[in-house]
């Protein structure tokens, strides 16, 4: 059952490794078939050295069930799950605990934008959520943690694919993207930009990019015009 996509999530997993911003098991990666209403994902809990495509776990969309699969599935699919059921864009989900991510989600802070390689990808600041209720931590906490994402991105009324990821407060980012790998392409963007932000309001807090500036960047490569690359 979905041998390909497997393989594709898989990849995806050990490039979060390969590109420095997962260490032990501090990250997930899944992909989704949305004809056969299907994901899957990285097992819990299980190291990434030596990690194969059938390590991984295959759930149901709607019900969260496991279809097929020797492991447990990552503690966070709940929030892939939902992620899912929410944007039909999406095509790929990826957690990760990268450190410059990280320290914003801890400051209760958004990404901001203040250059033309986070323009190039994220179209404004990277949001960061409000705080779980300790009620939602109680409850449900892996279910709340896709539903606040999905409050972020409607109450700021944010295009899924022009920001493609968010920061839960106190918790890490989370992005996606058309597939499992772009939403890895994602995270280490997401990454890099955070670490260029934390050294610029170091440098200068009051840093500010025109709004002029960051549409070029990001229609130069994204919009209806777009003249970035060989396509």
């Amino acid at each position: 059952m979905l041998e390909k996509l497997k393989e594709e999530v898989c990849a995806a997993n050990l490039e979060l490794v390969a590109r420095g911003v997962v260490i032990y098991t501090w990250g997930n990666v899944s992909g989704i078939d949305r004809e056969k209403g299907l994901i899957v994902i990285k097992p819990s809990g299980v190291d990434y050295s030596g990690m194969t495509p059938d390590d991984m776990v295959v759930v149901d969309l709607q019900t969260g069930n496991v279809a097929e699969g020797k492991w447990k599935p990552s503690s966070d699919t709940r929030t892939h799950l939902e992620l899912y059921r929410r944007f039909p864009e999406i095509g790929g989900v990826t957690h990760t605990h990268s450190v410059n991510a990280i320290a914003f989600a801890q400051a209760g802070k958004d990404i901001p934008a203040l250059g033309t390689t986070h323009a190039d990808y994220f179209y404004g600041p990277i949001p960061c959520t409000r705080p779980l209720t300790q009620q939602e931590v109680e409850d449900d906490y892996e279910l709340n943690t896709g539903r606040v994402i999905a409050e972020t991105i409607l109450e700021r009324q944010i295009e899924p694919l022009s920001v493609p990821g968010i920061i839960v407060r106190n918790h890490g980012p989370f992005t996606w993207g058309k597939d499992a790998a772009a939403s890895v392409y994602h995270a280490v963007v997401m990454e890099q930009v955070a670490e260029m932000a934390l050294k610029t309001l170091l440098l200068n807090p009051d840093a500010t990019i025109d709004q002029y500036v960051l549409d070029k960047h990001y229609m130069r490569k994204h919009g209806p015009k777009a003249y970035y690359g060989q396509g």
